[in-house]
């Protein structure tokens, strides 16, 4: 059992200031494996305070003080790698396999390239005419985290906000709280500056609220739904704060008529299904020649009813459970929909596909999915993958950008020069070609209602930065 009964503020470990506490559960067994504070707004209230004493003299230091800290940080994640991997794997059901390379392996490269960012990135001044062009911190941030990659997002936002010279009052995911309060604890080890980083845990509705509201808080990093942004940007514009949404997904998987079917199927299948389909950046609608609809869905449902489904801390298992009971219920009702709607169930469906206890669904693969469908429409955050059929490149290009997101994409061609000119196309943040692996050191937001700014690397750094022009 992993319990806090404290919040991070000040450098110290300080008592909510109310008694309620909310209970972190084991996705695969239904287990209480934890419990934190349900913070208030004078808790946000204390820990916005201490970030803004700390700003004055954190955001003065020198960019290579920063990145010595940061350096400090990222050497005592490392030794921690394996911990940190099996403990989200019991916060959020990720297959252990994966949660050492997405849930412990990049948040720890993101504290070790913050650090490089730090140390070399040009402050100013630049000359332009008569001004010198500076670039500052931009203040205190309130940083609000979602539960599917809870350290990774965290990472993004805190490790970034430090090395611009930001102190930081994190807000992580109530159902995956524990490891922002790990880094707390390593911070704090660290030797990071008090008030620097302060971690309050708590509801969204009640703690993150007060922190976008709050009006010593320069701004607000947001990743979470489409509508949970919306309602951010709607309490931040009331003070007028910059505002960084990474939202939904709907991502379109283009495979052109020239593509290797078998090696793009199976490759749009594990990037639908990558931490059992909860993913903002999962390929969900795989776009198909018609003439070879029924080969695409043969392959699909073939990967996917091999996926070894069930406990997340075995070796071997590649489809974990959903983060919660209330999430199994949202994608069955998806998969109930699709089969409404009269899209063809190849495998999977509603069925839970684990004997015992924990918040499985089995990989599901639709196929005959038109793009009105709501299977095609709505972000279902799940192991649930459509299948469109189309007829002409230009078909498919507008069935890909038929959407209101706009954050990730891939296209598959056996010729690289035409898969580029339909990424090109494609209104999305990023988009694979060929199967290109992620890149963490590349910006990384979306289009349209997918966000609003980026995330990771340089452009992601600056986003946490002002610009001064001062005349001479």
């Amino acid at each position: 059992m992993t319990t806090y009964t404290k919040h991070f503020v000040g450098g110290e470990w300080v008592p909510p200031e109310s008694t309620d506490v909310i209970e972190v559960v084991n996705p695969a067994d239904e287990q209480v494996i934890g419990s934190v504070p349900a913070g208030t707004p004078a808790d946000v209230d204390r820990a916005v305070c201490a970030a803004s004493r700390a700003f004055e003299e954190w955001s003065r230091t020198s960019p290579q003080e920063r990145a010595d800290h940061l350096r400090r940080i990222h050497l005592a994640l490392e030794e921690r790698a394996e911990e940190i991997a099996r403990l989200v794997t019991r916060e959020v059901g990720t297959p252990l396999q994966e949660s050492r390379v997405l849930q412990s392996g990049l948040p720890i490269f993101t504290f070790g390239h913050a650090a490089e960012l730090a140390a070399g990135f040009d402050f100013g001044p630049e000359e332009v005419g008569n001004s010198h062009v500076v670039r500052e911190p931009v203040g205190v941030v309130g940083c609000i985290t979602p539960w599917n990659f809870p350290l990774h997002q965290v990472s993004l936002k805190v490790a970034l906000s430090l090395a611009a010279g930001c102190t930081v009052v994190l807000k992580p995911s109530e159902v995956a709280p524990l490891s922002a309060l790990l880094l707390a604890e390593v911070a704090e080890s660290a030797g990071l500056p008090a008030g620097v980083l302060n971690v309050v845990t708590g509801y969204g509705p009640v703690v993150g609220e007060a922190l976008v509201s709050h009006p010593d808080v320069a701004m607000v990093s947001f990743t979470g739904s489409t509508r949970a942004g919306r309602r951010v940007a709607a309490l931040a514009a009331e003070t007028v704060k910059k505002v960084a949404l990474e939202l939904g997904g709907k991502s379109p998987n283009v495979i052109l008529d020239d593509a290797d079917l078998q090696e793009a199927v199976t490759d749009g299948v594990a990037k639908c299904f990558l931490n059992s389909g909860q993913t903002c950046i999962a390929l969900t609608r795989m776009i198909v020649p018609r003439d070879r609809l029924a080969e695409a869905g043969r392959i699909a449902a073939e990967v996917a009813s091999g996926y070894r489904v069930g406990d997340p801390l075995d070796e071997g298992t590649q489809i974990g459970p959903m983060v919660s009971d209330t999430q199994v219920k949202r994608v069955r009702d998806y998969i109930a929909a699709g089969v409404a709607e009269g899209a063809t169930l190849l495998t999977g469906g509603p069925d839970t596909p684990h004997d015992g206890p924990g918040y499985f669904v089995a990989p599901t693969v639709f196929t005959d999915v038109s793009n009105d469908m709501t299977i095609a429409r709505e972000e279902i955050f799940g192991p649930v993958l459509s299948i469109l059929p189309y007829d002409t490149e230009e078909e498919a290009v507008a069935i890909a950008n038929d959407t209101p997101y706009g954050l990730a994409g891939a296209v598959w061609s056996g010729d690289p020069e035409r898969a580029e000119a339909v990424a090109r196309r494609i209104r999305a943040g990023m988009v694979d070609v060929n199967g290109g692996a992620f890149n963490p050191l590349a910006p990384f937001g979306g289009y349209k209602q997918s966000g609003v700014g980026r995330e990771a690397g340089r452009a992601g750094f600056e986003e946490f930065l002002e610009t001064k022009a001062i005349q001479h």
